[in-house]
């Protein structure tokens, strides 16, 4: 339940280990003529333990959503430390291909599908959904946003975000599925809301839902461009 334990460890031992490599190791193989990289070599080997690692531990974790959702994570944020700080090859293996598997990816998808609804669930019933954050400052809200389109439109940023690194282009298809569905289920709420309201379509709501559409049609228009 703790795979932060392991996984901060090893990004330890790639930092503590970079200088006396970069220092010591790679003069001696660049003298014997070789075009490795000690340093990076170091890391695919590290990472090739966190694969064994995470391959006997998923298994065991993939019908406790709790468990498996934390372990999602916690690898993604390794991921993102891996290649931003460390320099690590898109070319060398990592947790992403173990997270492809189809057993952990169609679970990864129905937990992602979940936790994402239960998100939805809140943001629509919370008392500030049709409200905008920044109706006292008039440069910023000329859109008059509510909380709840904002707030949904950055759900999908985030798992766009998570699953941007996935290894091979129809499992990053699998992801769009979903933000389709999600899309979908969001325009089916924004529909049963207003039909609520049709009485008073000048209303505060009623305009507010007429903002959130025009929102979010705007942005994914914005998004149109992001392959």
């Amino acid at each position: 339940n703790k795979p932060e334990w392991y996984l901060t460890q090893v990004l330890m031992w790639i930092g503590n280990h970079a200088k006396f490599l970069d220092e010591k190791i790679q003069p001696i193989l660049v003298k014997a003529g070789s075009s490795v990289n000690a340093g990076l070599e170091f890391s695919r080997a590290l990472v090739m333990l966190i694969l064994e690692k995470l391959a006997a531990d998923i298994p065991c974790l993939l019908y406790d959503d709790m468990l498996f959702c934390h372990l999602v994570d916690e690898v993604l944020l390794f991921e993102r430390e891996l290649y931003s700080v460390h320099g690590y090859l898109s070319s060398f293996p990592s947790c992403m291909h173990i997270l492809s598997e189809e057993s952990c990816f169609q679970r990864w998808l129905t937990v992602e599908k979940k936790f994402a609804l239960q998100k939805m669930d809140s943001m629509l019933s919370s008392e500030a959904a049709w409200v905008s954050q920044y109706k006292d400052i008039t440069d910023v809200d000329e859109m008059k946003v509510p909380d709840c389109a904002e707030t949904f439109m950055t759900l999908l940023l985030v798992i766009t975000d998570r699953y941007k690194n996935l290894p091979t282009a129809s499992r990053k298809l699998q992801f769009l599925g979903l933000q389709k569905e999600l899309v979908d289920d969001f325009r089916i709420r924004l529909t049963q809301v207003m039909k609520e309201e049709t009485r008073a379509s000048l209303g505060f709501r009623y305009c507010a839902i007429l903002n959130a559409v025009n929102y979010i049609a705007t942005v994914l228009a914005d998004w149109a461009d992001n392959v």
